[in-house]
């Protein structure tokens, strides 16, 4: 067993302060990916920071109309508040379809953000994986690879990221929060999680020392819809093999906002960019949604084993997306 210490933290200049300069140090408040990784050796923390008492549990209307989501608020006080199953329902939704009720229970906006890969050569500490120890190679990559990335992927790393919430915030625009001592900043969600490059060992860019306090979201414009959708092995508790979250606003006929993520393809929520660039200021016709969803799946590279990940996304977003049109 290793010896590990264990710290109340009181306020967050105290929890960032007990994390800066000690890189093995974990912040604990649901614990629901952390406590397992720990359990299987993946993570062997020397210091572990309870957070659970900071005043970070609220979901707050912002003056502008957006919400700040403060970060140990449970998923299941997210998905069920009034404000952002009015405004952000794809957040509901996509919070509502991971995991079980148990584990939304007592899981947090934080720690949804900071989970780790369920690739399971990853979480095997007999196999190798460069996320786990770096230089060891990826076990995955010629390995099998059917749950693994096709967008954004490297010789080094083929993992991707397993939370459903980060997909909806990243096609939401929205920012995440991070104190530090004597400071903090902000960071775009898109930005937040890496790609793996030669470096997938660092999951995000978050420094340490830093600690999630809130995650801000912007108002949407005035007749914007939003949905999740996920598709997985089965119809509950179980990792997207790819999913979509968008949100879409058509004012006479044309794309006036839109914002779209998918879920399951990379090391990251994968914002799709070149099909928003495609649709933003036209008619979306269902040619024209079609055409813009390829836009962006041109650029993946599946492996071995996953191709049918980029038939089966490319279906979810014309879905999503087309419904979106008709009720916007």
């Amino acid at each position: 067993m290793k010896p590990m210490t264990y710290v109340t933290a009181g306020t967050v200049a105290e929890a960032a302060a007990a994390h800066a300069g000690r890189p093995e140090a974990r912040y604990l408040a649901g614990g629901t990916n952390l406590v397992d990784l720990m359990k299987l050796g993946v993570e062997r923390p020397d210091v572990l920071i309870d957070i659970t008492r900071l005043p970070l549990d609220q979901v707050e209307e912002l003056p502008d109309g957006g919400l700040r989501l403060g970060a140990t608020v449970r998923n299941t006080e997210l998905a069920a508040h009034p404000l952002v199953r009015e405004r952000y329902p794809v957040l509901s939704q996509a919070v509502l379809s991971g995991a079980s009720g148990q584990l939304r229970n007592v899981a947090t906006t934080a720690g949804n953000l900071l989970q780790r890969t369920r690739c399971a050569y990853f979480q095997d500490l007999s196999k190798p994986c460069n996320k786990r120890v770096p230089g060891s190679g990826c076990g995955a990559l010629d390995g099998v690879n059917r749950d693994h990335a096709v967008l954004g992927h490297s010789e080094h790393c083929v993992a991707t990221h397993p939370s459903d919430l980060a997909v909806a915030l990243a096609a939401l625009d929205a920012v995440v929060e991070l104190a530090r001592p004597g400071g903090g900043r902000t960071v775009e969600l898109t930005e937040f999680h890496r790609l793996p490059q030669d470096s997938p060992d660092q999951d995000t860019v978050i420094r340490p020392g830093e600690l999630i306090t809130g995650v801000l979201l912007p108002p949407l414009p005035d007749g914007a819809v939003s949905r999740y959708r996920k598709a997985r092995d089965r119809a509950s508790y179980a990792f997207a093999l790819a999913s979509v979250a968008a949100a879409v606003q058509v004012e006479g006929g044309v794309v006036r906002h839109i914002g779209v993520a998918f879920g399951g393809l990379a090391h990251r929520p994968w914002r799709a960019r070149r099909t928003e660039a495609a649709l933003l200021g036209s008619a979306p016709t269902p040619e024209a949604v079609a055409q813009a969803v390829e836009a962006e799946l041109a650029a993946a590279v599946p492996l071995r084993d996953n191709a049918y990940k980029v038939s089966l996304a490319r279906d979810l977003a014309r879905e999503v997306l087309g419904s979106l049109i008709a009720r916007s």
